[in-house]
């Protein structure tokens, strides 16, 4: 094997490494706001059963009063 094709073949691994830690990383961001999520949807849902603190328009009293 020459050389310049194991130079070649040494860049294409780091590139590749380099790439394979990036993924790492946005994948670990995007498990921790999955998780996050997750939690948040709990607690609505866990409002909403409850008959929670209602929020919108509907609910809310005229502006004169």
């Amino acid at each position: 094997m020459s050389a310049e094709r194991l130079t070649d073949l040494e860049m294409k691994l780091a590139f590749l490494e380099r790439t394979v830690e990036d993924l790492h990383e946005v994948l670990l961001a995007q498990g921790a706001e999955l998780q996050r999520l997750r939690e948040r949807l709990t607690r609505l849902e866990a409002r909403g059963e409850r008959g929670g603190d209602e929020v919108g328009p509907q609910h809310d009293p005229p502006p004169h009063y």
